[in-house]
């Protein structure tokens, strides 16, 4: 296997904002919430973090605050995916610069490619930057899916390191898994399906549930490391209903409102995204996590 980026639990996080404007201080106390309570990696501006509506000022300064605050304690993996590829190599350069240490590529979205063109996609990303990539399959948010076979050509690619899966299609996991033959992590994208997908063979999660409640899911994950399943089965099934609910309206606007309850930032999103207004149900949810 190549070089592994962190094993675990790594949160997708939020971008916080306050009067249209991004909140360092909001953002800054997040971090050391993760950090706090055992994350073992951060994503920055991934799809969580609303990238589309982020300047490339602001895009630099989320990660380059992120960077400074961890210290190195954890990586940092920096969202660079886009549509255009020069556009991805152009962040990727930046993101090393800043002190990323991989970089999160989804597939590219609206001008959707063929598989050929998926893998000279990140064949020419990967060529023109030394940042390690995880590829990014969200079938849901790009309309396309990353056949095993296209896996197993980027597998041989010395800089593409992991994939993030986000389909909870278990049965694909088990083809790309056998697809890539060991050279590749791999990383649940979707928080309703940790346990059994890490059971299969991923390594990890890069979650959103655990902007709110990381703690909790570093247990789970680790818990599946270790090999103790009943126990993170258990963990899985108890927070189900908070998972549906986060993902009841377009991420991230429930956990924005769940971190707002949590007095972590305020519950602020960019058009066209619009904030949660009744949060009842949450609040319950949440508290029968023990997150409130």
């Amino acid at each position: 296997m190549k070089q592994v980026i962190f094993k675990g639990c790594a949160t997708a996080l939020i971008t916080p904002f306050k009067d249209n404007k991004l909140d360092e201080k909001a953002l800054k106390k997040i971090v050391t919430h993760q950090l706090d309570n055992g994350v073992s990696s951060l994503v920055a501006c991934g799809t969580t973090g609303e990238p589309p509506t982020l300047s490339q000022e602001e895009w630099e300064k989320v990660i380059s605050i992120c960077v400074k605050e961890v210290a190195g304690a954890v990586p940092v993996i920096a969202g660079t995916g886009s549509n255009n590829t020069l556009s991805v190599v152009e962040k990727a350069k930046k993101a090393e610069k800043l002190g990323a240490q991989a970089q999160l590529v989804v597939t590219p979205y609206y001008n959707k490619t063929t598989q050929e063109g998926l893998v000279k996609h990140f064949s020419y990303i990967a060529k023109n930057s030394d940042l390690p990539i995880i590829v990014y399959n969200v079938p849901s948010r790009t309309g396309m899916t990353i056949d095993p076979q296209t896996i197993a050509e980027l597998s041989q690619i010395d800089n593409i390191v992991a994939v993030k899966e986000a389909t909870s299609d278990l049965a694909l996991l088990a083809d790309m898994l056998n697809a890539c033959n060991g050279e590749l992590s791999f990383y649940s994208g979707s928080d309703e399906s940790i346990m059994p997908f890490m059971a299969l063979g991923g390594l990890g999660v890069i979650s959103v549930l655990s902007n709110a409640a990381p703690k909790f899911v570093s247990v789970l994950t680790d818990l599946v490391l270790k090999g103790e399943y009943k126990r993170a089965a258990e963990m899985q099934v108890k927070a189900m209903p908070l998972i549906r609910m986060l993902f009841s309206k377009t991420s991230p606007i429930p956990i924005k409102a769940a971190m707002s309850l949590m007095g972590l930032c305020e519950n602020e999103l960019r058009l066209p995204l619009v904030p949660m207004q009744d949060t009842s149900k949450l609040k319950q949810l949440m508290e029968e996590l023990n997150l409130l």
